[in-house]
């Protein structure tokens, strides 16, 4: 059975289209070492390391645990992650555009 952290951790590791290696470097925690983490054993690592994986992936430990984000930081949703990076990628006329629509978007939520 596979567990929560494995599952998420493998999940951003995609996301981020991020190798263990890479992710080794970020944390300072070895390959072999987060290899154990998505591995068949699945051991779950102590909270330090735990820490330094999430902070590397831009999520919370939380998260990583029990795959539920912190709604008052939506940056950790991933949908909201995915529009933040096609934003970075805009000019400012874009990002305008965006602006008005979600502008337009928040009024009609606010009807319902």
């Amino acid at each position: 059975m596979e567990t929560n952290f494995r599952r998420n951790l493998r999940t951003e590791l995609d996301y981020l289209d991020l190798t263990i290696k890479e992710l080794s470097v970020r944390t300072g925690v070895p390959t072999g070492t987060l290899n154990c983490y998505l591995g068949i054993r699945e051991t779950m690592p102590p909270a330090d390391i735990a820490v330094k994986i999430a902070n590397a992936l831009g999520v919370s430990v939380e998260y990583l645990v029990t795959g539920k984000y912190d709604k008052s930081i939506p940056s950790y949703h991933p949908t909201i992650r995915s529009i933040i990076q096609i934003i970075l990628k805009l000019n400012e006329k874009d990002n305008e555009t965006i602006l008005g629509l979600a502008k337009v978007l928040e009024k009609q939520a606010e009807k319902t």
